[in-house]
């Protein structure tokens, strides 16, 4: 069965990114990276967001060294605790949709492993841990990928792979009648 994913109709699009910041904030929340899983993208023919397509070859899980991505529930999921930022996956991704972010790690002090008037050269950032950012459907949350939800034009849309089979074979279908026209008309 093919994998779930969100689709956008560029005709409802508003351009107004509110998808994108109920992504960074629903992901925050979570605890996880604080950025959005999809992206807005302005073009002459409309607006409408790009997110992962959940391939059922993945090739971003295909390169992952440390087995990071991995086919699961009909997605291909990304775990952050397990990603080294080693960038594989975003530069295999035929559609650019996986980011390569930072995140601060907490403040020596927040940890609580120094006190900051004993040694003040320990207190502050440090450093940064990057890792691949790319759409997890929301599938810690029981609504289903947030972006969908707060969508205020309803552009955007969760396809299932039940749906995708039976478009398909709409799709087929539709085909084949119309081949066939054609050829009859032919003769």
């Amino acid at each position: 069965m093919p994998n779930r994913f969100v689709i956008a109709d560029p005709n409802r699009c508003l351009g107004c990114y509110t998808c994108m910041a109920g992504c960074a904030f629903i992901h925050k929340e979570y605890g996880l990276q604080p950025f959005p899983r999809l992206f807005v993208t302005h073009t002459p023919e409309g607006t409408m967001p790009i997110q992962c397509r959940h391939c059922e070859d993945a090739p971003c899980a295909k390169v992952c060294p440390v087995k990071a991505i991995e086919l699961k529930d009909q997605m291909v999921k990304l775990n952050e605790v397990l990603c080294i930022g080693c960038k594989m996956c975003a530069l295999a991704c035929p559609f650019g949709c996986i980011e390569i972010r930072g995140t601060r790690a907490p403040a020596v002090e927040e940890v609580g492993l120094v006190n900051s008037s004993l040694i003040p050269l320990l207190v502050g950032d440090i450093g940064q841990k990057t890792i691949a950012v790319k759409c997890d459907l929301c599938s810690f949350t029981e609504g289903g990928p947030t972006c969908v939800q707060v969508c205020p034009s309803k552009a955007l849309k969760e396809v299932k792979g039940e749906e995708i089979e039976r478009l398909s074979k709409l799709k087929r279908d539709a085909n084949i009648g119309s081949t066939v026209s054609i050829l009859r008309s032919r003769r």
